[in-house]
């Protein structure tokens, strides 16, 4: 039997469920979107469940042995949004074992985890960008690494309440803690100062598309031309050692994306909407040197397997990312297992996000 519902998601907005012989898939949605990622919904979401349930009984006639089959699904769902497509494959991939229908012999992923936020994560209510990150690169295990990152989250708190007045622990769309006093480089210094403590590397998500207008970057207290902000986010990186960027500049500024130092990870997520033809730009122009991997963004796990493949063939590494508007499901957790993904984005806090460590956690024990 498969049937499709409405749930809502982390972010209390509607989502689809779908149910494939008792396996169940759900898929999460973003607040902070490309321009270029595949429609969440082609018609209302009531609509498209109810479309979806009428031709039900044809999808199960359909025979899914290899995870190339999913397209035959996909050409059966082609009018429908990204959203309960996902669903659907969700909820094979976890008919089928998981990671283990991808792929046995794996790697681990390190845990990126999301500490402290703004942009569109706290309706601009914040910090301009939305996401300061911190990664255990030394630790050996993925457990060891989220644990670390929980260590510095819960040490982040103490320092924001000294520093911002009026922070009293609240948090973004993803848990992360969102101060509201202080500025973007304030904000970067207290988390490089207690990441130091515990030998972890630190990022940002820029998202400068959220900021980005009449070809500016509007900042809560100044504004900078292109090439000023080219210059600001190169002094950061030399300035507090930062390992990862992502979104520096303008999703459609492929060109200014080769521009920012490759000392570490120079990351797509707006600019690839992880689709490989903007992969492939971004490639020709020396954009970026890892992307970041959302299945719902291309609406299609066939496409997002091509898109991760040409990305290991051309040495960018890969982040499987979480969104704002996150569901209990753990497929994600095992599409980074099998598609052996450098990093797992999630946020440290969150029923949603901890569900998705928590399946690593239990898949690595399992092995040792």
């Amino acid at each position: 039997m498969i049937k499709a519902s409405i749930i809502e998601n982390s972010r209390k907005e509607k989502t689809t469920q779908v149910d494939y012989n008792g396996f169940i898939g759900s898929c999460p949605s973003g607040a902070s979107t490309g321009k270029n990622e595949t429609p969440i919904f082609r018609k209302k979401i009531d609509t498209e469940v109810k479309e979806f349930n009428q031709i039900a009984k044809s999808l199960e006639k359909i025979e899914i042995n290899k995870f190339g089959d999913l397209k035959l699904i996909e050409e059966k769902l082609k009018d429908f949004g990204a959203n309960i497509i996902i669903s659907t494959e969700f909820a094979i991939l976890h008919s089928k074992q998981g990671y283990k229908w991808i792929n046995s012999l794996i790697d681990f992923p390190k845990p990126l985890g999301n500490v402290i936020g703004g942009g569109a994560h706290f309706k601009g209510k914040g910090t301009s960008f939305q996401e300061f990150l911190v990664v255990d690169n030394n630790s050996k295990s993925f457990l060891d690494s989220s644990l670390t990152n929980k260590k510095i989250h819960l040490e982040l708190r103490e320092e924001l309440e000294v520093y911002d007045n009026k922070f009293n622990g609240e948090m973004t769309d993803e848990g992360a803690w969102a101060p509201t006093q202080l500025e973007d480089e304030d904000v970067l210094k207290i988390v490089f100062n207690v990441a130091k403590k515990y030998n972890a590397n630190i990022g940002l998500d820029i998202a400068s598309s959220q900021f980005f207008k009449d070809g500016k970057y509007h900042y809560r207290k100044n504004v900078l031309t292109k090439d000023e902000q080219i210059d600001f986010v190169n002094s950061l990186i030399k300035k507090y050692n930062l390992f990862y960027v992502e979104d520096p500049l303008d999703e459609t500024d492929f060109e200014g994306f080769s521009y920012i130092h490759k000392k570490g990870l120079i990351v797509g997520d707006d600019l690839t909407c992880t689709k490989k033809e903007l992969l492939q730009k971004a490639v020709h122009y020396n954009s970026i040197n890892s992307l970041i991997i959302k299945p719902n963004q291309v609406g299609s796990l066939v496409k997002m397997k091509e898109t991760v493949e040409y990305a290991q063939a051309n040495k960018i590494k890969t982040v499987f990312s979480h969104r704002s508007g996150e569901t209990m499901d753990t497929a994600l957790s095992h599409l980074a297992l099998g598609f052996n993904a450098d990093f797992l984005k999630v946020s440290v806090l969150g029923k949603e996000r901890e569900a998705k460590i928590k399946e690593i956690i239990k898949i690595e024990k399992s092995f040792s």
